[in-house]
């Protein structure tokens, strides 16, 4: 079965996409299509801005922290970004933490559970369709969109969902046969 990293996007202190990103660990977990599930909180990994001298494509990388990002993410087989909207856009830590790399990325499927007050971040995942298709990853789809403001209780936390647990569910089962039927093009080496 194929593994799958959720990697929280947003390092802003206060955040709730770590909260988010719990939940739809625990969600993955409970599905049960993904031999492992990873939470990966870029706030925790925290690249600096792209510092690697070398093009990403050529797989040199000199420093400790790029060759950490490069194990954790080669290592899936899939990913979730849970991503907040910014500006209409998607977040720097998210763009800077893709940049770093390029052969780790290929012919995997993402997803997206997204989160803003207005759009629910719809606009940055559209956004950020266009970055990872140029890496030739496999956008789904099915995605969470979560609405924060009828989404948090007064203590901040995510009241129970029983339409967002479902939309997780079918995210999950969608990237799980990708994950499963891109495998042969990732066995290729690039």
């Amino acid at each position: 079965m194929p593994r799958l990293n959720v990697i929280v996007a947003s390092t802003r202190p206060g955040r709730v996409g770590r909260r988010i990103g719990d939940w739809f660990t625990a969600a993955a977990v409970r599905h049960g299509g993904f031999d492992e599930v990873r939470l990966v909180d870029l706030a925790e990994v925290g690249l600096p801005f792209h510092d690697e001298p070398h093009h990403p494509s050529e797989g040199n990388y000199l420093h400790p922290h790029t060759r950490e990002w490069s194990a954790t993410t080669a290592a899936a087989d899939a990913f979730v970004f849970v991503m907040p909207e910014y500006n209409y856009g998607f977040s720097a830590p998210l763009k800077n933490a893709i940049d770093y790399l390029y052969h780790e990325w290929q012919h995997k499927p993402v997803g997206f559970v997204s989160y803003g007050m207005t759009s629910g971040g719809l606009r940055a995942v559209q956004m950020i369709k266009q970055v990872v298709t140029t890496l030739n990853m496999m956008p789904v789809n099915e995605a969470v969109t979560v609405f924060l403001r009828q989404a948090l209780d007064e203590a901040g936390e995510l009241r129970p969902d029983p339409g967002r647990e479902a939309a997780a569910d079918q995210l999950l089962d969608r990237l799980a046969r990708l994950a499963v039927a891109l495998a042969p093009l990732r066995a290729v080496p690039a």
